[in-house]
């Protein structure tokens, strides 16, 4: 497996330990999954936090901020292109009217279930072009990462 300087070396491999091999894999598969979205769009950062407010419903901006670990500055300027963009809007929240929730809008769902089906398109191509016995293997191995994911 290529695990980046020792490229190619099966025995290097070996060596790096099953540990980084995963987290090498998995990060390269995240990277090259998050680079399929709609042409056009908006870029990583901002489409993940539109669809964290799709499927977790409004939140404030330090709720964003403590969610992706970064200043509430950075967030702002995240949901700042989004509510300009027509993706998001701002709405008090109800118990208390000096905070703001962050919402998604119907454009913004949109755009969330069109990456996500081109997402699952790329991938389910992906697979489909292996044979039945890598897909069971990976299947397998997705049995294996949740039992690990939910220890």
């Amino acid at each position: 497996m290529d695990t980046g300087a020792n490229a190619g070396d099966p025995a290097a491999a070996d060596d790096a330990g099953l540990g980084d091999q995963l987290r090498w894999t998995v990060g390269r598969l995240y990277r090259r999954f998050r680079s399929e979205r709609p042409e056009g769009t908006l870029g990583d950062t901002a489409l993940e936090v539109l669809t964290r407010l799709d499927k977790a419903g409004p939140q404030t901006l330090t709720e964003l901020s403590v969610h992706y670990h970064v200043a509430p500055a950075s967030m702002s300027q995240t949901v700042n292109r989004l509510t300009s963009a027509s993706y998001a809007v701002r709405t008090p929240a109800p118990g208390d009217r000096r905070k703001v929730l962050f919402a998604t809008t119907p454009a913004g769902a949109d755009l969330v279930q069109a990456a996500r089906r081109q997402r699952n398109a790329w991938l389910d191509a992906q697979l489909d072009a292996l044979p039945a016995e890598d897909r069971d293997v990976l299947a397998r191995a997705c049995d294996l990462l949740a039992a690990i994911t939910d220890s």
